[in-house]
């Protein structure tokens, strides 16, 4: 009787490392070591709105998303099947947790916190929790 516990609290142990794991991966790390895969890029590829910064909306984070993430991760509404970073379908994140990953990074993802501006990145965190887990 005692194994058995012993084998079900490892596994619960182990289930949650993966989950932890699973939340902070995405893309390679910043050193040197290397990966399966190579990060995508820690350089956005759109630029943040000069000026009054633009509206938070899910339209625009979708349009960063797909520019600046769907190569790591997967999420069926961008059409995005990347494969370094988690499912975000699976994973169903809410917006506060995608907008502090996204900030601050953690795990293998880079902190996007100097490159995005703070309405890129409430975008993507509106866009993402409101279509994670739904048909694209």
């Amino acid at each position: 009787m005692t194994d058995r516990l012993n084998i079900r609290s490892t596994v619960a142990v182990l289930a949650l490392t993966a989950i932890v794991l699973v939340v902070a991966a995405c893309g390679g790390s910043s050193g040197s070591s290397s990966s399966a895969a190579p990060p995508a890029t820690s350089t956005p590829t759109s630029t943040p709105a000069s000026g009054g910064g633009g509206e938070v909306s899910a339209e625009a984070g979708k349009v960063v998303f797909t520019s600046n993430c769907s190569t790591c991760h997967t999420l069926a509404d961008a059409g995005a099947t990347g494969s370094v970073g988690p499912n975000l379908d699976d994973l169903k994140p809410d917006e506060e947790t995608v907008k502090n990953q996204v900030t601050n990074g953690g795990g293998g993802m880079p902190a996007f916190g100097g490159q995005l501006s703070e309405t890129q990145i409430e975008s993507v965190a509106t866009y993402v929790s409101s279509v994670a887990g739904q048909s694209g």
